[in-house]
């Protein structure tokens, strides 16, 4: 099957969670026979147009604004463009996909403006909906996931939450399928290299954009119950930028004030290719998010038999077995999370308990491979069905 993938803002040439889970559904898409061109926005004049990446998978990028790197939240007037440039590829560029895949909410807009000229379904995958970061999201966002998650033929979500969330916002149950995100257990193992680090100091890791919602202030506020261990923050800006992003600055005075900041540590953006030794240096993950999202960063633990202790919200709740691979804790409660925190370091049985089952569990039931069949399954669902004339709210999203 030919697959497009739309994803104009996350490459799988670029750095972050979005990037790596294009690329690697891509790759794994490959391994099953599927020929897969990812659509992404040019960002770079010098880059070359097409550009293969593995057996199977290319990178195609797509003319649309100016070539540079731009704000999430500047995308949007760019989308007719981008959309104008996949419809021209497709219909006169001898390969037309035989279905569209779009990641995130923009994606999907350019994906549907261009497929429904030539009749080829489109599914989309939201990964975030616009209600957990509501500054980046402009006023319209929800209305615009609204329209889309009726025009399309299929919304793949990958936890529970998830599909809640967007039943709430009106996406009919009947389009709804999920299928949860994948690791890569060939590349996130308990074996290989490990980010140096002081032996003597317990290490309590966690991972993400240097972000309020995600709340590493919370942890910071955790660690005054966990004396002698060290904070380690990976994410955010490259690591020279930190000193001036005012996510960082927050951070580094929250620590002042709660007299930890001699145990923070600020690592700023990784390479992906090198989380594994960051994950592998960690005694425990803490993912302390206060919102409904999915958590990369514990599966990947998980599968580098990472125990885990993390908020009872969205996604965790369900890649997490409370009590089995990691503790869970209500969301915003700095004196739980650093009581969870202190028993489970000051427990090594348990800890290595924890480990083993994470590690197994995010092997059986996340493998990238299963993922990638199931996938495939909607794909060839949706190539079965005719699409339907567009309902009247799916015009806004033209």
């Amino acid at each position: 099957m030919r697959i497009a993938m739309i994803s104009e803002h996350a490459s799988p040439l670029g750095v972050g969670d979005q990037h790596a889970h294009v690329a690697d559904l891509s790759a794994a898409l490959a391994d099953l026979g599927h020929e897969v061109r990812v659509y992404t926005r040019r960002t770079d004049p010098e880059v070359a147009e097409v550009v293969p990446v593995a057996d199977g998978v290319r990178v195609v990028h797509v003319p649309a604004g100016p070539a540079r790197p731009l704000p999430d939240e500047d995308l949007l007037p760019h989308m007719a463009e981008f959309a104008r440039a996949l419809s021209e590829q497709w219909q006169g560029g001898g390969w037309t996909p035989d279905v569209a895949h779009a990641h995130f909410w923009t994606s999907g807009l350019a994906a549907v403006t261009a497929a429904r000229q030539i009749n080829i379904p489109v599914v989309q995958s939201f990964h975030e909906l616009g209600a957990i970061d509501p500054s980046s999201a402009g006023p319209s966002r929800t209305g615009y996931e609204r329209a889309l998650g009726r025009a399309v033929d299929r919304v793949v979500a990958q936890t529970q939450d998830e599909v809640l969330g967007l039943v709430r916002i009106g996406v009919p149950r009947a389009r709804l399928t999920m299928v949860p995100a994948g690791v890569d257990s060939e590349r996130f193992t308990p074996e290989g290299p490990i980010a140096p680090r002081d032996p003597e100091r317990p290490r309590i890791l966690s991972v993400g954009k240097l972000v309020e919602h995600k709340g590493f202030g919370d942890v910071i506020q955790a660690m005054r119950y966990v004396p002698g261990a060290e904070m380690v923050v990976v994410g955010g800006p490259p690591a020279d930028q930190l000193t001036a992003d005012p996510g960082a600055k927050s951070l580094r005075a929250l620590a002042e004030r709660f007299q930890v900041a001699d145990r923070l540590r600020l690592i700023g953006a990784v390479p992906h290719r090198d989380m594994p030794s960051w994950y592998r240096s960690a005694d425990l993950l803490v993912a302390a998010p206060w919102q409904e999202q999915f958590e990369r960063s514990a599966l990947e633990a998980m599968a580098c038999g990472v125990p885990i202790v993390g908020t009872a919200v969205g996604g965790l709740t369900e890649t997490v077995v409370d009590g089995l691979t990691g503790d869970l804790v209500p969301a915003r409660d700095p004196r739980a999370l650093g009581g969870a925190v202190r028993r489970l370091i000051n427990d090594k049985v348990r800890r290595f308990t924890y480990a083993t089952a994470a590690l197994d569990r995010a092997r059986q039931a996340y493998s990238w491979k299963r993922v990638a069949a199931q996938i495939g399954s909607v794909y060839s669902a949706v190539t079965g069905l005719r699409r339907p004339a567009a309902e009247p709210e799916a015009e806004a999203v033209a």
